[in-house]
């Protein structure tokens, strides 16, 4: 029943070793994750309720000594089928199984080498269609779209001129609202430059855009770039609670949108960690310009950790960020990088439509993908008791999907 089935994971050791690679019935391919760092998952969507009596696993020589077989109904609630505590690699075969439900996945929580998690196949029999329905979908749901790093001064007959290509993207989606990762308007952020560029594409839906500023937002003499115009641009949404910072609700989520030019700051901690502590919501995302983690040329922005570790102690789940140009998902981390299956996902948006930047020196941990050739935008399905995000081509083309995942 896996055969050519959709399936995520929790990582990828390289492009070129995905999840597909572990259910498409060649011996010689496979998946393989993270380097280093466990627990990792590899998921396969059934594509419907399904009766599960066996279940066939091909390791690779990176195999895991500990790990779990599970079956779920919605993606979210997970029954396990069986559990091996002393693996030795080569080939396991589970039988007799009696599971019901559309997903399965092996959760590994020990590795049998330094390295990662490594399948060539993974193989489910049992009878398709069987298993009881799905379940209602989550309420509450909506989608919001997010990018950074955005309105190149170019004009949309310009050839090469991209961000008239994301806000168009943007819109189509209809989200019930946008947020922008920082660097709206470049190069210095003139009131004159957000007029001329940023209003002719993504400025058609300023009216529902949630914004912060980025680094070329800065009040800084030196540069010439003017945090002033951002905040007239904006208007009321830029300081809707009279700072450069500030919080809203939509249903069961808390925003948190954060000024990363004064993390150095203590007025804007201090006002962060009571707005967490009197937050009532279940699920919590935040975002800002410069990433705590980032493998592009930039590479990472340590003053952000604070601010991440205040996060991470109130539970959030997501934190979205621009700065570096290029699209990268990681996989949930604590604030010190490393792997937590409780930690916060950080997604990376830069690909707004400015110029478009190559790697940097380091592929950090827990980068799960990356793509620094395509201008894009971030599209984020919420619901009330987690979310699942998507790396939007401008055509339309959906590059990345992430697990979908249970707020804390």
């Amino acid at each position: 029943m896996s055969r050519n089935r959709p399936a995520t994971a929790s990582s990828v050791e390289t492009p070129s070793l995905t999840p597909d690679k572990a259910v498409d019935g060649t011996p010689s391919t496979r998946w393989a994750s993270a380097e280093g760092s466990d627990p990792q998952w590899l998921r396969i969507d059934l594509g419907a309720g399904s009766t599960v009596s066996r279940v066939k696993l091909t390791w690779e020589a990176a195999h895991a000594t500990a790990y779990r077989i599970e079956i779920s109904a919605d993606g979210t609630h997970w029954t396990r089928l069986a559990a091996e505590t002393s693996g030795n690699g080569g080939t396991d075969e589970w039988t007799g199984l009696r599971g019901t439900g559309r997903y399965l996945r092996m959760y590994g929580t020990a590795r049998g080498t330094p390295y990662g998690y490594s399948l060539h196949e993974v193989e489910v029999y049992g009878t398709t269609g069987t298993g009881p329905t799905d379940p209602p979908g989550p309420t509450g749901a909506f989608t919001v779209v997010g990018a950074g790093d955005i309105a190149a001064q170019c004009h949309r007959t310009d050839p090469g001129c991209q961000h008239f290509k994301t806000a168009a993207r943007a819109e189509a989606i209809d989200p019930a609202f946008y947020i922008t990762m920082g660097d709206n308007q470049y190069d210095d952020a003139h009131i004159e430059d957000f007029r001329t560029y940023y209003d002719k594409s993504w400025g058609r839906f300023k009216h529902k855009t949630h914004p912060v500023p980025g680094n070329h937002e800065s009040y800084d003499d030196w540069e010439n770039r003017d945090e002033r115009a951002y905040r007239q641009y904006f208007g009321s949404r830029a300081t809707p609670q009279g700072k450069m910072w500030y919080s809203y609700d939509h249903n069961n989520w808390h925003f948190v949108a954060l000024n990363s030019n004064r993390f150095d700051e203590k007025e804007q901690l201090d006002w962060l960690r009571a707005d967490l502590a009197a937050n009532d919501k279940k699920c919590v995302a935040a975002y800002w310009h410069e990433p705590l983690f980032s493998s592009g040329s930039h590479g990472n922005v340590p003053v952000s950790r604070p601010v991440w570790d205040l996060l991470e102690a109130a539970g959030a789940e997501l934190v979205l960020n621009g700065h570096d140009h290029h699209y990268e998902r990681f996989a949930p981390q604590t604030g010190s990088g490393r792997a937590d299956p409780g930690g916060i996902v950080e997604i990376l948006g830069g690909a707004g439509g400015k110029d478009l930047y190559g790697p940097g020196d380091t592929v950090q941990k827990n980068s799960v993908k990356r793509i620094w050739d395509t201008f894009g935008v971030v599209k984020l399905n919420f619901t009330d008791t987690g979310f699942q995000s998507q790396f939007v081509r401008t055509d339309g083309t959906v590059l990345d999907t992430s697990p979908t995942y249970t707020c804390h």
